[in-house]
């Protein structure tokens, strides 16, 4: 039961940052906390098949360091993209929308867990 409840609580808290981000107007656009529960859900099942493809179907290694933020930071940009024509009420603004909505995400993600660290 715990598990089921961390990862309710988990995505809620995606689908929470997906919402100020959206709010934020830093290239991406949501019209309800809905629309950033479901962008939430959608996000996570493509970044899983994505993730899947990559490192266990062709063993590809995303790397360390800055080339592999680089990386990773260029896959959640495509994959906002991606996300966008499955989500009504999610708007990505291109691919430099994408790029700053991914890192406007990664940053309020960071400060969130920062936050929950430095309380409990």
């Amino acid at each position: 039961m715990s598990t089921i409840l961390s990862l309710v609580v988990s995505w809620l808290l995606a689908a929470l940052v997906i919402y100020i981000v959206g709010r934020l107007n830093l290239g991406l656009t949501v019209d309800s906390f809905v629309s950033a529960i479901i962008a939430a859900a959608v996000i996570a099942i493509i970044t899983w098949v994505v993730m899947w493809l990559l490192t266990d179907v062709l063993k590809i290694s995303i790397g360390a360091a800055w080339f592999g933020a680089v990386v990773s930071l260029v896959i959640s940009a495509l994959i906002l993209l991606f996300s966008e024509r499955f989500v009504k009420g999610m708007k990505v603004a291109g691919f430099n929308g994408a790029i700053i909505a991914a890192i406007a995400i990664a940053v309020v993600t960071w400060l969130g867990n920062w936050l929950v660290t430095s309380l409990f």
